[in-house]
């Protein structure tokens, strides 16, 4: 693979419309669509790890994507500058914008995700792998004979919101305009983390796009020299693409050091150990010299030591990521690089994150208000998901009108093939957030009744 193929400002449906000519570059228009659009604005209202907040503010998705953007420029420009200095004679070519293209696909890297955060992937997949829509699996159309072939089935058994982000950047039902929000290749490769087929998910349940969007991923692969990795028959497996490393290594910053600023917040973890986690990422005497600038600044209160504290946690491995990623360019370019860029952070840093993820895991993930939201969660998704594939399925019933009725036209409900109309659902739901589908659910179980 190569820089000079790799980034591209051509737009994903639109290849032949000539570019604008403003002072924004194409990957800022990226950014600024994003940022504009309904589904990101929905982010406020779904969950990150926490439930949404009363009086103390913890993150949400769309907090957590602004940050994981900010901290995903500050890698692609300092990736920019380095790599510069050494591929001079690439000046004229878009590698200067790596911050560009990597802030905007750190923003659209959860617009996938449904409510109530993995518990309602859980809740999706599970429906049809053990639940109530097993029974889908060998349903056949008596009078059309459409059926789902093992692929598709595959995409609803390992439902991931990943593969969800690069449906809904680029499928039809988004808008009026070809290609949905019409997002520049390189953008839309950046976003996809698991560049293979569902049906290589395996246990870890995680893959890269849906069968409806196997031949956009390909052409956008085809389109940038992205690399194809030989696979099984039957299957599709690609390279990473390079940019996806900076998007990966952005989140899993924000996404382990800020559920630990949020932990101590809500009294889940104490101040010492939450400030032990976070002096573990440094040696004895940066150690002294943060004390001292603690007490130069005269920060007494506890939560602004802990957010200084985070902040130094977040450039250090900024900075670590940034290098492996220089040094390990020619690996990237050729597909052979393994792991995260976190994994090859020299061995004291690995240790600190590897504690703070082990202890999010212990006293974070499974504390008790986080499980409720996602025993709730899991509930009202399975149900929704129940209801709506049984409308699909069943269009004639007068409940499954009624039900059909309230979707908005864009959701493609009434397709011909089953699996676009089970895929239709599934965007319907996943696009809702939790304060919408709980409500849903309450109207729809007759605990609420709309005001008239």
């Amino acid at each position: 693979m190569n820089w000079t193929q790799l980034l591209s400002s051509k737009r994903y449906g639109l290849e032949n419309q000539q570019q604008r000519k403003d002072d924004r570059t194409a990957f800022q228009r990226d950014y600024d669509r994003l940022i504009f659009s309904a589904p990101f604005r929905r982010l406020q209202n779904k969950t990150q790890v926490f439930p949404l907040p009363g009086s103390i503010f913890v993150h949400n998705r769309l907090t957590h994507s602004l940050e994981v953007s900010s901290v995903g420029r500050s890698l692609g420009n300092d990736c920019a500058r380095l790599l510069l200095e050494r591929h001079p004679e690439l000046a004229a070519t878009h590698l200067s914008e790596l911050g560009s293209i990597v802030s905007a696909a750190c923003l659209a890297h959860d617009l996938g995700n449904p409510p109530f955060g993995h518990s309602g992937e859980r809740a999706i997949a599970t429906y049809f792998s053990e639940g109530a829509g097993r029974w889908l699996r060998t349903y056949e159309d008596y009078q059309t004979g459409d059926r789902l072939t093992p692929d598709e089935w595959d995409d609803l058994t390992h439902f991931e919101g990943n593969a969800n982000t690069l449906r809904l950047l680029t499928h039809q039902f988004m808008g009026r305009r070809p290609g949905g929000f019409v997002m520049t290749y390189s953008t839309l490769a950046s976003i996809v983390k698991y560049p293979f087929s569902s049906n290589l998910a395996g246990e870890h349940q995680k893959f890269g796009f849906f069968e409806a969007e196997k031949k956009c991923y390909t052409e956008i692969a085809e389109e940038l020299g992205i690399k194809r990795i030989e696979s099984a028959p039957g299957t599709l497996r690609y390279a990473r693409f390079p940019l996806v490393y900076l998007v990966e290594a952005a989140d899993d910053i924000c996404y382990e050091i800020m559920d630990i600023e949020d932990a101590h917040k809500l009294k889940i973890l104490s101040t010492e150990d939450t400030k032990q986690l976070l002096l573990n990422f440094f040696s004895e005497e940066r150690k002294e010299e943060i004390r001292q600038h603690l007490a130069q600044l005269s920060i007494h209160d506890v939560n602004e030591q802990i957010v200084y504290l985070r902040s130094c946690v977040i450039n250090c491995l900024e900075n670590e990521c940034v290098r492996v990623f220089v040094e390990n360019e020619k690996e990237i370019l050729n597909g052979t690089f393994e792991g995260t860029l976190i994994q090859h952070v020299p061995t004291p840093l690995r240790v600190a994150y590897e504690k703070c993820v082990s202890t999010s895991y212990g006293h974070i993930y499974h504390s008790k208000d986080v499980v409720d939201i996602e025993l709730a969660g899991f509930k009202v998704m399975t149900f929704l998901t129940n209801l709506m594939v049984e409308a699909v399925t069943h269009p004639e019933r007068a409940y499954s009108q009624l039900l059909l009725s309230r979707v908005s036209k864009q959701y493609e409900i009434h397709a011909p093939r089953l699996y676009d109309r089970l895929m239709a659902v599934l965007d319907y739901i996943s696009g809702m957030t939790d304060v919408y589908a709980l409500d849903l659910y309450r109207k729809i179980n007759g605990m609420s009744l709309p005001v008239i």
